[in-house]
């Protein structure tokens, strides 16, 4: 990651980085969490950086019907140049984000992409990048996590949160690939969905609790399902027995993971990935015109023997004023 921002930094300064000056981005997450809250700390320490101006719109809740009126006031200020955004739907977020792109605005998609994140050679080109993690890497990461907790056998949950949303497909498609061919001991349930509503994950991971009284471990795909699984995993009396590898690296998760509760925590990089989004719209306003279609931002791996090393800690998701 920081060899493709030195690249770019470099390639800035050589095309006259001074057009920067001129360009204003728009900041569109995907919805209200510590994760994002993070990201927009890295776009906006970038724009101070830089010299650009930057607007942001946070979504209240996750979905296309949030997403597209914000996405389409955005577009109608006539004032952007570019806008960075985590599309909600891979799928039903290409027609929103095309027109904003024939309304002479320029795109680059952050955690979450469209069509299948091919943006060379897929049936979705119009975006400049993708700048996120590589999520079917992390949900095999995950697995493997979680298959090591529980001596390799026994029966785990998913429990994710939206569905045709790119990143948690990749999660729970890593995740079940690596329980097929490597633990064939090891069932995997669900995944349920709990449309990012923490409260939800709760009660769904209570059920199945409930009807599967030796259940293992249970993989959370985001914020939310960690913290619903979590609550119900303490709920139930069962923290320790019950092992469940979150994915963000929330304080919430962190402290789960002290109290035994949480065995992994898999931390992605939002702020990386909000301060190189910047980078590439000022590199791609100053004539860059090499800048690679696709980033990936690469995670830090949490456990009980590595949280208070600042080296790992530095990934752990600080919210300001909180």
């Amino acid at each position: 990651m920081f060899a493709v921002a030195a690249a770019v930094t470099l390639a800035m300064a050589s095309h006259g980085a001074h057009a920067a000056a001129k360009i204003k981005i728009g900041f569109l997450p995907g919805v209200v969490d510590p994760f994002y809250q993070v990201m927009q700390v890295g776009v906006e320490a970038a724009a101070k950086d830089l010299g650009v101006d930057v607007v942001t719109q946070v979504p209240p809740t996750w979905g296309v019907d949030v997403q597209t009126p914000i996405l389409d006031s955005m577009v109608a200020r006539g004032d952007l140049n570019y806008i960075i955004t985590a599309p909600t739907d891979k799928d039903q977020m290409i027609g929103p984000l095309k027109a904003a792109v024939d309304a002479g605005i320029k795109v680059i998609t952050v955690d979450t992409f469209l069509g299948d994140g091919d943006y060379v050679n897929g049936p979705v080109k119009f975006p400049i990048s993708y700048i996120g993690s590589d999520n079917t890497e992390g949900g095999r990461i995950s697995a493997r996590g979680l298959a090591k907790a529980i001596g390799g056998k026994g029966t785990v949950y998913i429990n994710s949160t939206n569905p045709n949303v790119s990143s948690v497909e990749g999660r729970e498609k890593g995740f079940k690939e690596v329980m097929d061919k490597e633990y064939p001991n090891i069932k995997v349930l669900g995944p349920d969905y709990n449309l990012d509503d923490p409260n939800k994950a709760t009660q769904q991971t209570a059920a199945v609790l409930e009807r599967e009284p030796a259940l293992a471990g249970v993989f959370g795909t985001n914020v939310f399902s960690a913290q619903g699984a979590g609550a119900a995993v303490v709920n139930a009396g069962l923290g320790g027995h019950v092992q469940v590898v979150a994915y963000d690296a929330t304080k919430l998760a962190i402290e789960l993971l002290n109290k035994g509760v949480v065995t992994l925590v898999l931390a992605q990089k939002p702020y990386d990935m909000g301060y190189m989004a910047v980078q590439f719209a000022v590199a791609d306003a100053a004539g860059v015109t090499s800048l690679p279609r696709r980033v990936e931002t690469g995670f830090a791996i949490i456990n009980k023997e590595n949280v208070t090393d600042p080296a790992i800690s530095r990934f752990i998701y600080q919210v300001p004023g909180k």
